[in-house]
């Protein structure tokens, strides 16, 4: 059984403001803003949502189908991932365009303002998903918004069952676009301010659309997060880091908990603190993709959490 995951592949350049930047914003200002935040601290990752979450999945023994449009910039990432041995099969790459790039800069409070260039990203209707066998469930991520309506449309008509994770790409659609695929999806994965922003666009309640999918899980990064399920409301507790490093890709790496749960067929309890693990191993980490934990140790670290493991 196999997942696929669809979204954003990206080149992740993260810079680090040693302050605060509400130490250098005043709130009777923002309309003339104009503002430089000085990063001694910068690097290049690997990253994207798509990217992310295989990652994730792959440290938890699975083999991921990884689905994006991707730059003529790619070839660095595609050695990556051959090494690692996630397949490249599903990448489809566009002439004259870049990989996507994400531009992040991160404060002492974890605070992060991002400029992101979609650049191949915005051909991701070119790819198209089909009903390939094996598939037992996807992940429709952040993406080209065309590509997201075509992705789930085509999801339900070959009856995968799917995960809808707007993240950043939210603000893209209206109430009418969103509770079409709402409505197309099994699942919906939101942060904290996804979830209001998805409230005040769709001018529902969470508790009104957890009603219309299987699950809706909010992520609330230190305060753990919230699965709504079948008129239930289970609250997961976070798990504590070994260090806080750097928060970029926690929530990819929570998905792929979240993925890896729900296709093997574990309760929401059990899935939701596989997230949690995910995440605090990975903020330990700079970038998204550099922890590296064993699929026993992570088994270790959520007994060790939780005092179980659903592992059979």
């Amino acid at each position: 059984m196999q997942i696929l995951v669809t979204g954003s592949i990206a080149y992740d350049t993260i810079m680090v403001f040693p302050d605060r930047f509400k130490n250098h914003l005043l709130a009777d200002q923002l309309h003339i803003l104009n503002v430089c935040f000085l990063t001694p601290e910068m690097r290049r990752e690997f990253g994207g949502t798509a990217g992310n979450i295989c990652y994730n999945l792959k440290l938890l023994g699975t083999d991921p189908l990884l689905m994006a449009t991707v730059g003529e910039d790619i070839d660095p990432y595609i050695g990556r991932l051959e090494r690692l041995g996630i397949g490249t099969q599903l990448l489809k790459r566009i002439p004259g365009q870049f990989t996507a790039q994400a531009f992040i800069t991160t404060d002492l409070d974890d605070n992060q303002i991002t400029a992101f260039h979609p650049g191949a990203m915005n051909d991701s209707h070119r790819n198209h998903v089909d009903a390939r066998p094996g598939v037992r469930l996807a992940l429709i991520g952040p993406d080209g918004k065309e590509g997201m309506q075509q992705h789930a449309r085509e999801c339900a008509q070959h009856r995968i069952p799917f995960v809808f994770d707007p993240g950043q790409g939210l603000p893209m659609f209206s109430a009418e676009e969103l509770d079409e695929l709402i409505a197309l999806a099994d699942y919906v994965a939101v942060n904290d301010y996804e979830g209001k922003l998805l409230q005040e666009k769709s001018g529902r309640t969470l508790d009104a659309i957890s009603r219309e999918v299987k699950a809706l899980v909010v992520t609330l990064g230190a305060n753990g997060s919230v699965v709504h399920a079948a008129g239930k409301r289970h609250e997961i507790p976070s798990v504590k880091a070994d260090a806080l490093v750097d928060p970029t890709g926690c929530g990819d790496a929570y998905r792929a908990g979240l993925l890896y749960g729900v296709v093997n067929g574990w309760d929401w309890p059990s899935t939701g603190r596989l997230g949690a693990v995910m995440g605090a191993i990975k903020i330990a980490r700079r970038g998204a993709q550099n922890h590296t934990p064993s699929r026993d140790e992570i088994e270790e670290r959520y007994r060790s959490a939780f005092g179980f493991t659903p592992w059979r």
